[in-house]
């Protein structure tokens, strides 16, 4: 049996999908993050991701320990045509590296052109024409942007309630509470410290955004990163995407984020129509791998 694999290597998580040369998905499996944002010449970290995501799905499809793949695609966030750690080997023939918004586009619409948003512990928004030209907006990173990023969010929601103590603004001060609760210190202060001294992941206090977005006081951030996101999806369009959006990441679970996204883009873009995601971006990766060995797979199924 000819394999193939898929990769979504995250800011938070990896995930890994086999498949057969049918396109039938063998199984699942999960890493932890991949992402290189500040690691060292002799990182393992994004190694470590990809293999045990990969291993772990080989487990789970119950496939022999020396099983090989034609081709693996793995999409990465953040990578931008070189790994700064330890390059990863993988048991395959091929294997392919990319920044990962287009795994996400090949799986939220199945190859097809048009536009995602991504709002998952980071945010970008990526558009294709049916000529194969490709659009990134946003994407900046969590110092320089991000916005409507789980994220972004939650800093610029522990920013308010950081300013709210400076200010003796007591209206905040269950949020505060909460916060301090949630990553189980006792003051702001001591949070702000935990972070800097990498005590806290960016992963998380990005896990913190759903919690925030609880408290009506700080909507306001949130929404204010949904419509930027629509403003760049507007964009995509304008530069030649097709006014078919996907919105992908586990931001859009929060009904109002998500309804403010496809509401405002809607109401931006004649003719817009917003679709749910085909599949998962580690399916997509594995059906660019597919591609990647010549095949023509547009279907997956289980």
């Amino acid at each position: 049996m000819n394999l193939f694999a898929g990769i979504d290597g995250g800011q938070s998580s990896t995930v890994a999908v086999i498949g057969d040369e049918s396109g039938r998905i063998l199984a699942r499996g999960t890493g932890g993050p991949a992402d290189e944002v500040g690691v060292a010449a002799g990182s393992t970290r994004l190694e470590d991701a990809l293999r045990g995501a990969l291993e772990d799905a080989r487990q789970q499809a119950q496939l022999p320990s020396v099983s090989r793949f034609v081709a693996v695609v793995a999409g990465i966030s953040g990578y931008d045509g070189r790994v700064y750690g330890r390059a990863p080997e993988l048991p395959a023939d091929r294997v392919l590296l990319m920044h990962d918004t287009p795994i996400a586009h090949a799986g939220a619409l199945c190859g097809m052109p048009g536009v995602i948003a991504i709002a998952g512990t980071g945010s970008v928004v990526y558009g294709r024409n049916d000529a194969g030209a490709s659009w990134t907006l946003g994407g900046w990173g969590y110092l320089f942007g991000d916005e409507g990023s789980a994220f972004s969010i939650a800093r610029d929601a522990l920013a308010a309630l950081m300013r709210a103590r400076d200010e003796g603004d007591a209206s905040l001060l269950t949020a505060e509470r909460a916060a301090c609760a949630f990553f189980e210190v006792t003051s702001l202060r001591a949070l702000a410290h935990a972070f800097y001294k990498s005590g806290i992941s960016r992963d998380r206090l990005a896990s913190f955004a759903p919690a925030a977005l609880r408290f009506g006081a700080l909507r306001a951030i949130a929404d204010g990163g949904a419509d930027r996101l629509v403003l760049l999806v507007r964009q995509a369009i304008g530069l030649g995407a097709p006014p078919r959006v996907a919105l992908v990441g586990g931001l859009f679970n929060d009904a109002r984020f998500r309804e403010r996204v496809r509401g405002g883009v809607l109401g931006a873009v004649a003719g817009a129509e917003v679709v749910e995601p085909r599949y998962e971006p580690a399916a997509g990766a594995l059906l660019l791998a597919y591609r990647e060995a010549g095949l023509d797979v547009k279907e997956l199924r289980s």
